[in-house]
């Protein structure tokens, strides 16, 4: 079997020689106008080589919600996936055994104070004695005590009304911050605990790219440099975006020898949790091709591109494409330094079309 690069020339070859035939046709059937083209001359240029590692989107605010109260779900506005904003309902508890509470702490407040107004009356009349020495001290002491612990519990009483009146305050679960609900683990009729977790809720516009990278990757890195990241998501048709680095664990893991980084995206990102993404840290450099996109055409589906030969006609030259850049897309093979390269033309370029070159271009 072939290995790529070998198949790569076979296939020019036999390119090569198909156009050969085609050219010495072309050029006794073309018209004598000629085409009038602007180009370019080959230059290596060094071009930056990536690593390129999996990762996931992660959220930087991530809570589980819970209840503080024993009680039944009543309602459950919410569902996974939802966007809510900071204060909207998550959940209400069914409140009737609040309300009972409530219900008995009043009682008791109630019950209190007539004691206490009893007592009042009852320390006041002793009072009045032990200041006439109508009765012994130990007698008024004792009433003394009696009207004293009468306050206290009424102070107990009032607390345990404002205590149950709180819980209220506890039966509407609401957002602590905007988010999305990203789990549900509770339906409506079921018993919730206290503390234990109901609905996993995410923050909202915060959100960064967790990976692991090996060694060589990792010493490229600083904080708040600026790395390319790749979103596969339904927001995105693997979209660039621009991450920053915010987390760097120098102790590698001690199975992989990776280390652990996070990368903070932007606001407006238009990522989602749980979304994959692919990191991409520049490594290295090395010399290499980039030609203009407009310059790459499409021959019997065989991406290629004309250049001229030395009698100044177009060919149609075979290329093996590598990746897009900033400037242009990267050609693996089928261009050499010195190579004039056609850039536009102002009609349909053949193989053995005779051109003029622009003034301005050099030949």
């Amino acid at each position: 079997m072939l290995n790529p690069g070998m198949k790569f020339f076979s296939i020019l070859a036999f390119t090569v020689l198909l156009t050969g035939s085609y050219s010495a046709a072309a050029t006794a059937t073309a018209p004598t106008s000629k085409v009038t083209v602007q180009i370019m001359t080959i230059q290596q240029q060094l071009l930056p080589v990536y690593a390129t590692f999996p990762g996931r989107v992660t959220s930087t605010s991530e809570v589980q919600i819970a209840s503080r109260l024993m009680g039944y779900i009543r309602k459950l506005p919410v569902h996974e996936g939802q966007q809510v904003k900071e204060g909207e309902l998550l959940l209400s508890l069914d409140a009737n055994d609040v309300k009972g509470s409530i219900a008995q702490a009043k009682a008791a407040l109630g019950k209190s104070q007539s004691v206490l107004a009893d007592a009042t009356a009852n320390y006041q009349r002793f009072l009045a004695l032990y200041q006439q020495q109508a009765i012994p001290e130990q007698q008024f002491q004792q009433v003394e005590m009696g009207y004293r612990v009468a306050q206290g519990n009424l102070e107990a009483a009032q607390a345990g009304l404002q205590q149950a009146q709180a819980q209220l305050n506890y039966v509407d679960v609401r957002a602590p911050f905007s988010g999305t609900v990203v789990a549900k683990f509770i339906d409506v009729g079921q018993l919730a605990a206290p503390g234990h977790p109901l609905l996993t809720l995410q923050s909202s516009g915060f959100l960064q790219v967790q990976s692991q990278v090996n060694q060589q990757s990792f010493e490229q890195l600083h904080l708040e440099q600026k790395i390319p990241v790749t979103i596969d998501g339904d927001n995105f048709n693997q979209r660039p975006v621009e991450g920053t680095v915010a987390r760097l664990v120098n102790a590698a893991d001690p199975i992989t020898h990776s280390h652990s980084i996070k990368l903070n995206l932007p606001v407006d990102s238009g990522a989602t949790s749980g979304d994959f993404a692919r990191v991409r840290i520049q490594i290295d450099q090395q010399p290499g091709i980039v030609v203009p996109p407009p310059a790459i055409q499409k021959r019997a589906g065989i991406d290629g591109v004309f250049v001229l030969d030395e009698s100044n006609r177009a060919a149609f030259r075979m290329v093996r494409l590598g990746e897009k850049t900033a400037t242009g897309v990267v050609v693996l093979a089928g261009l050499v330094t010195g190579d004039r390269l056609i850039v536009s033309a102002t009609g349909e370029l053949n193989n053995g079309v005779n051109v003029q070159i622009s003034q301005g271009d050099g030949a």
